[in-house]
């Protein structure tokens, strides 16, 4: 694969309709037309409802002569209580779609808004864990659009959304099998203006996506590959995309990767998202800046006994030396490359919140896929470590 090929226009139908390449974004207007849509929701969250894509959204989506309406009320790691909010806005502006886009906090804010925004269903009725709520035949769900401006989440194909649970001060993964996005729309130019460090911590976001869900046991061939073919899409374009902000290959590789690494997680996730999750939840730090700092911490937990994997992760990524220790001094080493901090406590996490975190951890969702099962104790010593020294 070429820059050139990395900046050609592409339809993709799987796992649903995608349409990548650098200037798509023109296209939305005519795309809402043509699916009959008059007057979508657009859903973003605090940080970027005035940053310079949202004008020419309102503006194509105005030239196919279409309404629109504007909600922004998400906070980085989004509440329920926005999420009623903005069922408020949907059925108060006469709304018949939602256009997710931002980042991952925006694309979880307009998922959820979707699920509840046709029902009276309580938003904690759709979480993982319990049976599917049952949706009436006038309750349908809201067409969904989402349009990533980051290259990190992955979550534009899929309907799950992290929540933050304010009576519980935990994340939980809420979905309904019914709700999918009809178009994602991938164009690398809307991530040209992000900051070296968000593109760092998104970034490596992707990358932690694609090692835990290759690392999730289980035979699921499609989400390896693509497990595999995003992480070496990450680590070839990462780097370039943090010194290079402008180069259009870059974010075009990033925004690919970090695409194909969200779906495989499908497959499942681990203890970095674990206890990302819950500290995010109690003190609202960036999700992929989380993330980033706490992997070495559970690879080192991890990996030990799973060499055959190692070797095609360290495959995929172009590295000579295969082992364990090698990979992970890799991992370590693109982390400083992009400057992650080397600890927990660097982003305002204090120590004395361990045992509450770690408890909650081993509640979330992730962490029943990890590939080794962690005692409380142990639990905690991860989480002491990532908060001390990570690396």
């Amino acid at each position: 694969m070429t820059d050139t090929d990395i900046l050609e226009p592409q339809d993709w139908t799987f796992p649903i309709p995608i349409a990548y390449g650098p200037g798509r974004l023109s296209e939305i207007g005519q795309r809402c037309a043509a699916i009959g849509l008059s007057n979508p929701l657009i859903v973003t969250d605090k940080g970027s409802r005035d940053l310079p894509f949202i004008q020419p959204l309102q503006g194509f989506i105005s030239e196919a002569g279409l309404g629109s309406g504007l909600f922004s009320d998400i906070s980085p790691n989004p509440r329920d209580d926005e999420i009623g909010a903005g069922r408020r806005a949907f059925r108060s502006g006469g709304h018949d779609a939602i256009i997710a886009i931002g980042g991952g906090s925006a694309m979880d804010g307009g998922k959820a808004i979707c699920l509840t925004a046709r029902n009276d269903i309580d938003l904690w009725d759709f979480e993982w864990e319990k049976p599917p709520a049952e949706i009436g035949p006038d309750q349908a769900f809201p067409t969904l659009i989402t349009i990533p401006t980051t290259s990190g989440t992955g979550a534009e194909t899929e309907s799950t959304a992290m929540v933050t649970h304010t009576g519980k001060g935990m994340k939980f993964c809420i979905c309904h099998p019914q709700l999918q996005p009809s178009l994602a729309l991938l164009d690398p130019e809307l991530t040209v203006g992000l900051p070296a460090n968000l593109t760092a911590w998104t970034g490596a976001d992707a990358m932690v996506h694609a090692i835990e869900a290759y690392c999730v046991p289980g035979f699921h061939p499609l989400c390896d590959g693509l497990a595999l073919e995003g992480l070496a899409l990450v680590a070839k374009w990462l780097p370039v995309a943090v010194r290079e902000p402008e180069n259009m290959a870059a974010r075009g590789g990033m925004l690919a990767g970090s695409c194909l690494a969200g779906i495989a997680f499908l497959k499942g996730l681990g203890h970095v998202h674990a206890i990302s999750h819950m500290v995010g939840a109690e003190f609202n730090t960036q999700h992929g800046l989380t993330n980033a700092i706490i992997l070495p911490v559970v690879l080192r937990f991890n990996l030990p006994g799973m060499e055959d994997k190692v070797k095609r992760m360290a495959d995929a990524m172009g590295l000579q030396d295969a082992s364990v220790d090698a990979f992970i001094a890799e991992i370590e080493r693109m982390l400083d490359d992009i400057n992650i901090p080397h600890a927990l406590s660097g982003i305002g996490v204090p120590s004395d919140c361990a045992a509450r975190i770690a408890e909650k951890a081993l509640q979330d969702s992730a962490a029943g896929t990890n590939p080794r099962t962690a005692s409380i104790s142990e639990m905690r010593t991860l989480v002491e470590t990532a908060i001390a020294k990570a690396r």
